[in-house]
């Protein structure tokens, strides 16, 4: 029954996540690139949208630090490192220069293609790629750690 009710969580979460895309406008690139265009016609929206998941996050983490276990009964799997690191700092670099060139991170490209932008096809796909070319790497870099 547990894996059942888990996945069953994880739909509805993942499904309330992506009306919010799209009822806060993030799932088109459109609208995200306005809010990068700080020169032209800035759009602040996105800022407002982000205040508002900083808090519910912040909120649902408070609750989970107080936690051994989920509502589910499973165990409670936070991070636990806060070290900045050049992978942390270069990952970042690549997302945002990815997210204001394309007004997509993977969540609302996800979405977007499910609602049909035809850019979000490309995006999707070289997002693929890209998380296959790093899993490659990092196996990589692993088995020679191991050697």
């Amino acid at each position: 029954m547990a894996p059942l009710m888990t996945r069953l969580t994880a739909l509805l979460a993942g499904l309330l996540f992506g009306i919010g895309l799209m009822v806060s406008g993030m799932a088109n690139p459109g609208k995200v690139l306005g809010f990068l265009d700080l020169a032209g016609r800035w759009d602040p929206s996105l800022a407002f949208v982000m205040a508002g998941a900083i808090a519910v996050g912040s909120l649902a983490f408070t609750v989970a630090k107080r936690r051994a276990t989920s509502y589910l009964g499973l165990p409670m799997q936070l991070p636990t490192s806060i070290d900045i690191t050049a992978r942390l700092v270069i990952g970042s670099a690549v997302f945002g220069v990815g997210w204001g060139l394309a007004g997509f991170c993977p969540g609302p490209a996800l979405v977007a293609l499910g609602a049909g932008y035809p850019k979000a096809i490309g995006f999707v796909g070289a997002m693929m790629v890209g998380m296959a070319v790093f899993e490659l790497f990092d196996r990589a870099k692993a088995t020679m750690q191991r050697a």
